[in-house]
């Protein structure tokens, strides 16, 4: 083996120690973001069902809904 190529080789090796941390920290990180999406999960959550128990969203249904069964659709002479 040339020296040009032992030298280039030998930069290349990464230890294991080293590869250990490094994933180690790359876990940690996306841990991080994992544990603040579902804290997100939750507050929207915990907002959903507030909204849909408040009297305006009930109000809202309840107005929307309009019987269709009268259409040209169903023969209804």
């Amino acid at each position: 083996m040339s020296p040009i190529l032992y030298k280039i080789s030998h930069l290349a090796i990464v230890s294991t120690e080293q590869l250990t941390i490094v994933l180690l920290i790359t876990a940690g990180v996306f841990l991080f973001f994992i544990a603040i999406a579902v804290v997100k999960m939750y507050k929207l959550k915990a907002e959903n069902k507030r909204l849909i128990d408040s009297d305006a969203f009930k109000a809202e249904v309840d107005e929307s809904y309009k019987d269709f069964t009268d259409g040209h659709l169903y023969d209804n002479n």
